[in-house]
């Protein structure tokens, strides 16, 4: 039985990756502030979860993030950059999701194929950014990719049947999205999760440290 953790279970698509993976019949685990008391921005609770967490893991998710943050909306402009709203942004959306990663490594197996993945947009990506705005967000989603590509080539050395990898699950039909959701096509999280999960599916440590969207496309860095 394939044992999954799921970081960030109380949110919509968290929620739903967790009800779809049990319903494939995984063990699931599911981690929240909400339920669980994890805050990914502050390491020691991050420690303090995971110490009470117990075996290895075949499938870790980090469906984190947030769009909007204590009120600072996404920029239509540079000018309307701000240090808090890049300082969070960043602690939300790459800082903790690679502290999560950091011990996350201890939970994955050396002996068989495990999986690691981090929710990313594609927003965050440089080359497929076309339009501009949003300057935070798609700067730390950036960063995430970054880290997440980057800690793949160090993961392979310790844990040569592992994958790594960054996903875009399309524009989902959460709270997260419902403002700014009008000129995209949405699909529900249960879709979206399903989506996900049969991308994991059919990815092997060839496939480490790259970055695909919902369908398994390769989304451009």
């Amino acid at each position: 039985m394939t044992r999954t953790l799921i970081i960030g279970a109380s949110g919509g698509i968290g929620a739903a990756l967790s009800q779809i993976a049990q319903a494939r019949g995984h063990d699931v685990t599911g981690l929240s502030r909400s339920q669980d008391g994890l805050d990914i921005t502050e390491e020691a609770s991050i420690e303090r979860t995971f110490k009470n967490l117990s075996g290895s893991y075949d499938l870790i998710i980090c469906a984190t993030g947030a769009l909007v943050i204590d009120g600072n909306e996404p920029e239509k402009s540079v000018n309307a950059l701000n240090a808090q709203s890049l300082t969070l942004q960043f602690q939300t959306n790459a800082i903790g999701p690679a502290l999560v990663l950091k011990h996350a490594i201890q939970l994955l197996p050396k002996d068989r194929p495990a999986t690691f993945a981090a929710l990313s947009a594609r927003v965050g990506s440089i080359g497929d950014n076309k339009i501009g705005g949003w300057h935070s967000y798609r700067a730390a989603k950036a960063a995430l990719n970054q880290l997440i590509h980057g800690a793949s080539i160090e993961l392979a050395r310790s844990h040569k049947q592992a994958t790594c990898v960054c996903l875009h699950p399309g524009t989902v039909e959460t709270d997260f999205t419902a403002k700014y959701a009008a000129r995209h096509k949405t699909v529900p999280a249960s879709k979206a999760a399903e989506n996900l999960l049969s991308v994991l599916d059919g990815l092997t440590p060839s496939d480490s440290g790259k970055f695909f969207d919902y369908s398994g496309a390769k989304v451009p860095w």
